[in-house]
């Protein structure tokens, strides 16, 4: 009997470590196809992103449109909602290149001229945010954000915008979102929800 008693002891033993060591594969198993799947999901993401690149650009692939002026000052805008210094830095500086690159041949000399002058004085702006402390950053982006605006009226949108205003900033200064939520670029996480919307600019492409 103890004999039949100590086998039996044995056989459940190798029985539990063999279902733990199954348990132990099918999570690594359920691990691996789950970092599988977000791989997949960034691939995805980042093939979307260089599609949506391409098609700012014009055929000369040398050329941009409002669409990625657009984009460098919304994400120019996050960084600054993030008080994050080195980030707006970086973003003010590709800006610089997009609106230097800027393809107007698609707008009548009336709108080119008036384009060149708002262009001339973003740029300006944008270098300055490039090689600026937060502080001056902010004040920069005040003026960058009116040229914006401006760009906007002449060469419409390809989607909704929020024009929104925040009246404790230096007189009050006004931004463009794709969010109708006030995240404050001005103020960040110190007066993140300070500010209202003005007017909704609706797409006109």
């Amino acid at each position: 009997m103890k004999k039949v008693s100590v086998t039996t002891t044995v056989l459940a033993l190798a029985f539990i470590s063999l279902t733990a060591m199954s348990c132990k594969d099918n999570k690594k198993e359920n691990m691996d196809e789950d970092m599988h799947s977000e791989m997949s999901h960034a691939e995805e993401m980042e093939h979307d992103n260089m599609d949506s690149s391409n098609h700012m650009a014009s055929n000369d692939g040398q050329r941009t449109n409002s669409k990625q002026i657009m984009a460098d000052y919304m994400a120019l805008k996050s960084a600054l909602v993030a008080t994050d210094q080195a980030a707006a830095a970086k973003v003010g500086n590709k800006m610089v290149g997009s609106l230097k690159s800027f393809d107007m041949g698609a707008y009548t000399e009336e709108q080119q001229t008036e384009l060149k002058d708002i262009i001339a004085d973003a740029t300006e702006h944008a270098e300055h945010i490039g090689e600026s402390e937060m502080a001056h950053q902010r004040g920069h982006f005040k003026t960058l954000s009116k040229d914006m605006m401006d760009i906007v009226a002449i060469t419409g949108t390809d989607a909704t915008l929020y024009q929104q205003f925040c009246p404790m900033y230096d007189g009050g200064g006004a931004w463009l979102s794709m969010e109708k939520d006030i995240k404050n670029p001005y103020f960040g996480s110190k007066m993140m929800t300070c500010g209202k919307v003005e007017k909704e600019i609706k797409s006109t492409m």
